[in-house]
């Protein structure tokens, strides 16, 4: 059986449009492979939680007995240990969760408008 002549060109062609089309899919056509969609959706699951969460913080920080000292200590604190701070304090552990969120005490100190 023989195969017509044309045919090569056309498969060359065939094989340098995918390829091509690949490229620009993936580099401007906002194509996403399975391992990156899923850390987006990871990510901004991870900050809904911190953001639905964040009122629980603030209520555990007016609450808590030791607010006083909490407070006084997170407005000495430098901007980085501040979330290690609230961290220990107890306000970013959610219920029933055994270690603080760590997105979560971030927003809590964000929120509690710490200067």
């Amino acid at each position: 059986m023989q195969i017509p002549e044309w045919t090569k060109p056309a498969l060359y062609g065939a094989a340098t449009g995918a390829v091509a089309l690949a490229i620009v899919g993936f580099s401007w056509g906002g194509w996403l492979t399975g391992g990156s969609a899923q850390e987006i959706a990871s990510n901004q699951s991870a900050t809904d939680v911190a953001a639905a969460l964040t009122p629980y913080c603030v209520a555990q920080s007016k609450t808590d007995a030791n607010r006083v000292t909490v407070m006084a200590d997170l407005a000495d604190a430098s901007t980085y240990s501040r979330r290690g701070i609230v961290e220990k304090a107890g306000w970013a552990t959610p219920l029933g969760a055994d270690s603080p969120n760590r997105d979560l005490a971030e927003a809590c100190v964000q929120a509690l408008n710490v200067s």
